[in-house]
């Protein structure tokens, strides 16, 4: 069952249980699913790769919002768009540990044979294809910085 089948069959089942916060996240999924797979140029499918793009990228929306409702004091707000984001991200893999981040970073520096910071944007090339979906950009950013500093 690819992740299309697998947000469909899970919409019914927070129907059946009645669970707004998780059925109003799952509805927002397959609604940019159905948006990509429609998409002018595109062949009418979702690759699994693209799907989790799509899921990370609504993850960091749902916090940016969050941050910006709690700093204009509405926590209800904040607080939906946080619940809708945890609902997202049970789709996409497990994200790395600070450790392992910092593991799988010195692999790729070593890999480019990068040795100072100017060479950053050689790494964030290959950092940001080979942790796509387990670790924030920011956080990959920061640590590649931090490495080659």
């Amino acid at each position: 069952m690819d992740l299309f089948e697998k947000v469909s069959a899970d919409i019914k089942a927070a129907m059946l249980a009645r669970d707004k916060v998780r059925l109003e996240a799952l509805r927002g999924v397959k609604k940019e699913f159905l948006e990509a797979k429609t998409a002018k140029g595109g062949d009418g499918t979702l690759s699994d790769d693209a799907a989790m793009k799509i899921l990370v990228k609504m993850v960091k929306q749902r916090k940016e919002s969050a941050e910006i409702y709690n700093t204009q004091n509405r926590p209800e707000l904040a607080a939906n768009e946080l619940a809708e984001a945890a609902v997202i991200e049970e789709y996409l893999p497990k994200q790395l540990s600070e450790e392992e981040l910092t593991a799988e970073l010195q692999k790729i520096i070593a890999q480019v044979g990068a040795t100072s910071a100017k060479e950053m944007g050689k790494v964030m090339g290959v950092a940001s294809k080979a942790l796509a979906g387990r670790a924030d950009g920011k956080a990959i950013s920061a640590k590649v910085k931090e490495l080659l500093a």
